[in-house]
């Protein structure tokens, strides 16, 4: 069985970001990969405790400029605060095409890339622009914990 090539976001930041027209700076590196490696969509306060040497408007003006890139799409999970999930195709059609998970007990949003967003048809005249679509319920830990 062949083996998947890394991502270019994985090998090479730098021309990831320049690629999508973004210049890569010290501090959009360092944003870029620890989207990279999280498990799950991060808020604005779970990236600013994990890259505790960026400030909060430096954050979130890269996050805001990743978004105009399409390198990360929003997820508004009803937590009252968005999260924040690299692109990993690095497309602007990959926005929030797939169904994403919040655990109402610990709190956390899972992305479910495998379980895609069902076909609505909008009455004429209605033109979508994005979709969120959020279940929410019990993640398996914490069912199994319940259980």
């Amino acid at each position: 069985m062949m083996q998947q090539p890394e991502p270019l976001w994985q090998l090479n930041p730098s021309a990831y970001l320049e690629q999508h027209e973004v210049k890569p700076t010290a501090n959009r590196i360092s944003i870029l990969k620890q989207l990279a490696q999280a498990t799950h969509p991060l808020s604005l306060r779970e990236l600013e405790e994990l890259l505790d040497t960026i400030d909060r408007s430096n954050l979130f003006r890269t996050l805001t400029l990743f978004r105009k890139a399409h390198l990360v799409h929003v997820i508004e999970d009803g937590s009252e605060s968005v999260k924040y999930e690299l692109c990993r195709d690095g497309s602007a059609t990959h926005d929030d095409l797939h169904v994403h998970f919040r655990c109402e007990e610990c709190h956390r949003t899972f992305c479910l890339e495998e379980v895609h967003i069902p076909c609505v048809v909008l009455p004429e005249g209605f033109e979508p622009l994005s979709v969120n679509y959020v279940i929410k319920g019990l993640c398996p830990d914490c069912h199994r914990k319940q259980n």
